[in-house]
Parts: C-alpha cells; sequence; structure tokens
C-alpha cells in the first residue's frame, strides 16, 4: 500500500500556476520576426524567433517541480502486516571460561574437543532457537563480566560467544559472583520471568559472593537458575609412564549445583558428552517455551528518492538540449557571418 507522510505538501505544486496568474500582462507591439543568426535579428525593435521557451519545456520544468514536490510529501510503502515475536523471559547465559574448560573430555566424529569448543557448539543452536527471547551472555572465572547485554540480536551474541576464549577472565571460578552480576542484570528488566543458564565444570574456588548467598539472592528477585556440570567422568591420560584411567571431573562440585537449582525453582543437569549437552539444552528449550504475545508491525520502505531522481534527470536533460541549442545557433550564426562577409 503507497501513502504520503505529509500529503499537505502536494500544494505547492500549484505555486508555478499561481505565478503564472498573478503575472501582470505586458503590452506588446507586433513586430518583423526573423530566424536566430539573421543579420536583421540585431537591429531594434526585431524579434528574434526561438527566443520564448517552448511549450513543452515550460511541460518538462513543470513535471519536475511536481516530482520534486513528490519527494517532499515522502511517498512511503507499507507492507503487510508482520508478527514481532515477543517472549515474557529474559534468559542471561552464564559460562565458565577457566583454565579446567580446556580438557579435552568432549567427543565428535571421533576427535576430541575441549568443553569449550562443546558448549560454543551447542549454544550457538540453542540462541538461534530463542527467537523472540531477549538473551545475555556472561563470561566468568576469577572474576565474571558481561560478554553481551540483554538484546534481541542473537546473531550478535552468537559472535560475541565464539570469540570468547578460555583464561580471559582468570584462573579460578567464582559461581556465586557469577550468578550474583546475572540476577543483578535481570533484576533491572520489568520482565516476570527471569532465566539464568550456568554452566560451569568446577566448584567455587573465588569471589566476594558465596554461591548459596548469590542462590538467595536470586531466588528473592525471582530468578529462575537451572544449572549444568559438564565433563566427562571416565578418560585415558597417557603419560611418561604409560596410560592412566582419570576421572576429569573430579572437581566438580555437583552438590552445589543441585542446590542452588532447586532453591530457585530450576533443574540440575549434568553434561558427561557432548550428546548429553545438546540434549539439556533441548530440555531447557521446552521448560522455558517462547511466549509470543501477538504484537505486530508494518514494514516501511521510503520511495521519495524515486520522483527526486526523475525530476533531477528532466532538469538536467533539459539543462543540456539548451546548451547545446545554443551552441548549434552560435555556430550557425558564426557560419553565416562568414559566409556574408566572405
Amino acid at each position: 500500500m503507497l501513502s504520503l507522510t505529509y500529503p499537505w505538501v502536494l500544494l505547492l505544486i500549484l505555486v508555478p500556476l499561481l505565478l503564472q496568474w498573478k503575472k501582470p500582462a505586458t503590452h506588446t507591439v507586433d513586430a518583423p520576426v526573423f530566424p536566430v543568426g539573421h543579420w536583421l535579428s540585431a537591429l531594434p525593435g526585431v524579434t528574434r524567433q526561438g527566443n520564448g521557451v517552448p511549450r513543452w519545456q515550460t511541460l518538462v520544468l513543470f513535471l519536475a517541480w511536481a516530482l520534486l514536490v513528490l519527494a517532499l510529501a515522502r511517498p512511503q510503502h507499507v507492507g503487510e502486516q508482520v508478527q514481532m515475536p515477543v517472549s515474557g523471559r529474559d534468559l542471561m547465559l552464564v559460562v565458565d571460561i577457566s583454565p579446567s574448560m580446556e580438557e579435552q573430555d568432549m567427543i565428535i566424529q571421533g576427535r576430541s574437543i575441549n568443553r569449550l569448543q562443546a558448549v560454543k557448539r551447542v549454544l550457538n543452536d540453542f540462541i538461534a532457537r530463542r527467537e523472540g527471547d531477549r538473551l545475555g551472555l556472561i563470561l566468568f572465572g576469577t572474576e565474571p563480566y558481561v560478554q553481551a547485554p540483554l538484546t534481541f540480536d542473537l546473531e550478535t551474541l552468537e559472535t560475541l560467544l565464539q570469540e570468547s576464549g578460555i583464561g580471559m577472565a582468570g584462573r579460578a571460578t567464582a559461581i556465586g559472583d557469577a550468578v550474583g552480576l546475572a540476577t543483578k542484570r535481570l533484576r533491572e528488566r520489568p520482565q516476570q520471568q527471569r532465566v539464568v543458564v550456568l554452566l560451569t565444570d568446577g566448584a567455587n574456588t573465588a569471589g566476594q559472593i558465596t554461591p548459596d548467598k548469590a542462590t538467595e539472592i536470586a531466588a528473592a528477585a525471582g530468578v529462575r537458575l537451572y544449572t549444568i556440570g559438564i565433563g566427562a567422568e571416565s578418560m585415558i591420560r597417557r603419560g611418561l609412564l604409560g596410560s592412566r584411567r582419570v576421572n576429569p571431573s573430579r572437581d566438580l562440585d555437583e552438590d552445589l549445583l543441585t542446590r542452588m537449582a532447586q532453591q530457585t525453582g530450576g533443574e540440575y543437569f549434568r553434561a558427561r558428552s557432548l550428546p548429553e549437552l545438546e540434549l539439556i539444552y533441548e530440555t531447557i528449550n521446552q521448560l522455558e517455551p517462547i511466549e509470543l504475545d501477538g504484537k505486530t508491525y508494518r514494514p516501511v520502505t521510503d520511495l521519495f528518492f524515486w520522483p527526486a531522481g526523475m525530476a533531477v534527470v528532466l532538469w538536467l536533460g533539459l539543462l543540456m538540449f539548451r546548451r547545446i541549442r545554443t551552441w548549434q545557433g552560435n555556430t550557425r550564426q558564426a557560419a553565416e557571418g562568414d559566409a556574408t562577409h566572405g
């Protein structure tokens, strides 16, 4: 559907007509008319044929003026109504990037990858599915920091997640501080459904706030915690004295993560492998479904540059035509003058 933002501006199209109508009449005296370049055309009282503006040029100028006025009225194309997905949830992803996340105990297509690489792979799909949710990203080690504030721009969020690196936030694990920062960010939002997805592979070893205190604050703020403990329970480690089987997740505090989830109405998950991690985020998707509120909008495309461009083309074309005609007239006059003197 086409519409004009300022339709009243179209009244300006009548300005040239009003000026022409108000132009005072002039008394003219008939005089001989000679072609341009004739030697008699320079005499007083002789009319030079072609001095007046032809009617078609006047119409072209008027059309250019009308197109400029139309552009000033700002024509737009208003599209069909589009459903705008809006969720009632603010979801903060809190990811451990301490050095222990470098443990290569995740397997994909027969090759080993570290825990952070596995998290990035699975989170990309999870983020893409949360279209309509407002998501944020907090990375933590010794200290937590906001990698991405709450936003609907999921593509940028995925990029910022991929740019995160192990050890960027220090070598310890401040779970309490990370949950406290996430709660603070969520508490500033007016939404009622506030969710934190916390992923770690260790225990709390740093920070100013204990995990239990942070959990208490989160529960009071209406924040629900989903906690995920990542890491295999058994792997073969090769050394100078041969190979031995070890538990790479021996430092994982599952009791703490379970307690944090239960006290806030969330749930604790254990991810021992990449498929389990994928299943966990699929489960969270089902536990925290996207809620559409039915808001719609109409996409608007500005079209003013089309009439403005056409007006410029008409004006330049007419100007070029007049310049060519003037040059041709001068050339013909010079040739006739040379012939006369010759």
